[in-house]
């Protein structure tokens, strides 16, 4: 399906992709985010524990101890879940919820320490407001919008606090504490539009990737797969079923009297029958079964797990539908079809095959348009 999409559709998928990419970027450096934060307010309040009201200090912790329990229980969750159900509609809203909450209360704490009226104690929580400003910055690169609010709830309270005071020294912190906000924005702009493109080249050249090894793999004209795919799959089909003792059996297939169809009407309608012909193979066989066109109006199947009787019902339905393929020339279309049974001795999968095609050649000794088994 990825691989025949239109490209409004591929461009869709590619950004879902980048979406899903950023999300999980998000989560992992999460870890850091919240151990950082605690561990920062710990400090904190270690150093202005001689300074400050222990119960003020006491709270805040309390609280921020709190929102850190809730978003390691939110990775928790995360990273238990199955791959599919970690959808950014899902826990995008989740994490917005979890990291307002974490920043609001390290913010709130931080202004309240703030109004100790304590010049040392004001800068301290300043600095450590600004370095806690630029863990965001690494932790939610991914996201700008989440760096920015992170941000402004962590240090604006205290910067806006600071610029309202009567001495310079704080309204120089405050001012100082504004530039490089400002830096900060321009820097957040840059950095996410730099992941954004990393993310999106790297889905891109994935896509570009699988086109080529589908291109390498596949017949153009069926949409079948080529000799060498064929045989490099059913290589691995034989040896499965060969180890588990599952039934296998092969079946050839070559479109009678093609070459007439190519000299009366035209490779355009040769090319037009194989294609047809690919359809029907390709709606015909199971996932676990092996296809492909050998060369010229030559077909292979390899049907895992498949009995020799089960094997010649699957033979005439292809045979039959074959038959009702409208073409555009007069003359119908037939095949011919040589079906063999593995038997479990020494025989390899080239010998399989090789059954195979005999009785194929008995099927057009015989009249053509007609299934002969081994």
């Amino acid at each position: 399906m990825y691989l025949h999409d239109s490209q409004p559709a591929r461009e869709a998928l590619i950004r879902a992709q980048v979406r899903n990419d950023r999300l999980q970027l998000l989560l992992r450096q999460s870890f850091f985010s919240v151990f950082g934060s605690a561990l920062a307010a710990v400090i904190l309040s270690w150093i202005c524990w001689e300074r400050l009201e222990h119960s003020l200090i006491v709270w805040w912790l309390g609280l921020l101890g709190a929102s850190t329990v809730l978003r390691l229980v939110m990775l928790a969750i995360y990273f238990r879940m199955p791959e599919t159900a970690r959808t950014p509609e899902r826990w995008e809203s989740t994490y917005w919820i979890t990291l307002v909450l974490s920043a609001g209360i390290w913010g709130g704490g931080a202004l309240a320490l703030m109004q100790a009226g304590d010049l040392l104690i004001q800068t301290l929580v300043l600095l450590f407001a600004v370095g806690m400003s630029v863990s965001a910055v690494s932790c939610y690169s991914a996201y700008r919008s989440m760096t920015l609010v992170a941000i402004a709830l962590v240090l604006l309270p205290c910067t806006i606090w600071l610029l309202v005071q009567p001495q310079t020294a704080q309204q120089g912190m405050a001012a100082a504490s504004l530039i490089f906000a400002g830096f900060v924005v321009s820097a957040t702009r840059k950095l996410s539009q730099a992941m954004e493109k990393a993310f999106r080249l790297s889905r891109e050249m994935e896509h570009a990737h699988r086109i080529a090894a589908h291109a390498a793999q596949t017949d153009e004209l069926t949409g079948l797969q080529n000799r060498r795919a064929f045989f490099h799959r059913a290589e691995a089909v034989y040896e499965t079923c060969k180890q588990a003792d599952l039934p296998l059996c092969a079946l050839m297939l070559d479109i009678d009297h093609f070459k007439r169809i190519n000299d009366g009407h035209g490779h355009q309608a040769g090319d037009e029958v194989l294609r047809q012909i690919g359809r029907v193979i390709r709606q015909s066989v199971r996932d676990a079964d092996v296809s492909g066109r050998l060369g010229g109006e030559e077909f292979a199947l390899l049907l895992a797990n498949t009995p020799i009787d089960a094997a010649q019902i699957i033979a005439e339905r292809l045979r039959s539908a074959i038959a009702e393929i409208i073409c555009q020339h007069d003359e119908g279309v037939t095949a011919s079809l040589g079906v063999a049974e593995w038997d479990h001795d020494d025989q390899d999968l080239h010998g399989l095959l090789a059954l195979a095609d005999k009785a194929l050649f008995r099927a057009k000794a015989s009249g053509r348009n007609q299934t002969a088994v081994a």
